[in-house]
């Protein structure tokens, strides 16, 4: 579903000046990432040093990502008037803060001021990248180039699952994180010297007066195509960031039976699949402009199937087909980054970055609800006191993620109604899948 699906003349290739733009960029949304899933290999440690259950534990994540979610429209304003590369610089510093903070938190109420910073500081990161791909790269390549961005920046994920998870458990938690504060702070340095000194940011043509937050979002959600990616965003990524940032590594190893190591290698195949499926999603969105919304529909079909295979048995399940799960939901961060793509079609020029904040904001808010939602279950359907937690008690709790997932598809539904009849009072008809079949049969 796009305005105009027209075919698109061949485009010039990126320069390298653009690559060098992109390489520097992605880097800094690698390093993000890292800081995003770091507590996903400490949440069992966490428990211990913080002597916390698992509604405090999910409030350790849930702070993170309510700040995250909540600052995307406000990051997106901020890109609009300052440029990608300066809120790359800001977002870096602030998660370096937030992780030294952890890293000598002495309690549980200065763990959660560093996950709201490093919420925070996150926020603006991917957007700001994205930007910098629609400015560098020809418009037929953008969505490739998103989901490339996307697949590059899982690495980060694997970092955190297996190199930071080695640091934690050989050298202790205050190391490993303020080896992370480091890393943020070399990042944000990397940045400014690559592309904001030499170039004073000219990605920048001219510094936009500063928007409000309110208008930006009213307009967007009254903006059809935006709101359909909103949904997009909201249905695609919750499961396997539920699995990443909290719940996967105590329900693999208490729940299902496996070692750390074990539970690592799960996460590993997530973040793989992840990797492995985003080239074909970003073909598939730029060759099919016109089917964005049956990708997102039927990537939320398959997740769905993924968790009732995983839910409805009582007994823990064989390697293969933990691995076969985690395969799946692995391909929800790719098929979410289509609402990146609706944005791109149907947000107001001079208000890209706010839109892509609010469509960015869609999958993390279903994130925060998802985490809470299972962290809430969990304490209360198990004894009190408890800190670890049955398969059985798991089997109830992940059961509430059909909550977000019915939200989400509803969602979507109706948003793709209200742009197609957008669409056709501007006299561009969608065919349905059906009609679109029989024409190809045709030919």
């Amino acid at each position: 579903m796009t305005p105009a699906a027209t075919p698109q003349p061949v485009l010039p290739r990126a320069s390298h000046t653009a690559w060098v733009v992109f390489g520097v960029a992605v880097a800094a949304y690698v390093v993000a990432v890292i800081h995003r899933t770091a507590f996903g290999v400490a949440s069992a440690d966490a428990l211990d040093r913080f002597g916390i259950g698992a509604t405090a534990l999910s409030m350790l994540v849930v702070v993170q990502i309510v700040l995250y979610a909540g600052m995307q429209v406000p990051a997106g304003t901020m890109l609009d008037r300052w440029g990608p590369a300066r809120v790359i610089i800001a977002g870096s510093l602030v998660m370096a803060v937030g992780q030294a903070l952890m890293a000598f938190a002495p309690g549980f109420g200065w763990a959660i001021v560093a996950r709201a910073l490093i919420g925070a500081g996150d926020a603006p990161i991917f957007i700001a990248v994205a930007r910098l791909v629609t400015i560098h790269f020809p418009p037929r390549r953008v969505p490739v180039m998103v989901q490339l961005t996307g697949l590059i920046g899982q690495t980060g994920q694997l970092i955190s699952a297996i190199p930071l998870a080695y640091l934690l458990h050989r050298s202790g938690w205050t190391p490993a994180f303020a080896s992370l504060a480091a890393l943020g702070a070399v990042t944000a340095a990397t940045v400014w010297w690559v592309l904001v000194r030499p170039s004073d940011d000219a990605s920048l043509s001219e510094r936009l007066p500063a928007a409000s937050v309110r208008d930006a979002l009213k307009t967007h959600w009254h903006t059809h195509g935006v709101r359909l990616g909103f949904w997009s965003h909201f249905v695609g990524p919750f499961s396997a960031n539920t699995i990443a940032l909290l719940w996967g590594l105590p329900y693999f190893t208490t729940a299902q039976g496996l070692s750390k190591a074990g539970a690592s290698l799960l996460l590993t195949c997530m973040v793989l699949a992840n990797i492995a499926v985003a080239p074909f999603i970003g073909l598939l969105t730029a060759k099919y402009p016109m089917r964005r919304s049956w990708l997102v529909l039927g990537g939320a079909a398959v997740v769905a199937i993924a968790w009732t295979a995983l839910l409805l048995p009582t007994t823990p399940r064989p390697l293969w087909e933990l691995i076969a799960f985690v395969l799946v939901i692995g391909a929800g961060g790719p098929m979410s980054l289509v609402g990146m793509d609706f944005a791109r079609s149907y947000a107001v020029a001079h208000k890209a970055g706010s839109a892509s904040g609010f469509v960015n904001m869609g999958g993390f808010i279903a994130t925060i609800i998802s985490v809470l939602l299972v962290g809430v279950v969990l304490q209360f359907v198990a004894p009190h006191g408890a800190s670890i937690y049955t398969l059985g008690e798991y089997r109830i709790a992940f059961a509430s993620l059909a909550v977000p997932w019915i939200i989400g598809v509803v969602g979507v539904y109706a948003s793709r109604r209200d742009t197609r009849a957008v669409m056709a009072e501007d006299g561009i008809l969608v065919p349905t899948m059906r009609e679109a079949w029989r024409k190809r049969l045709r030919r």
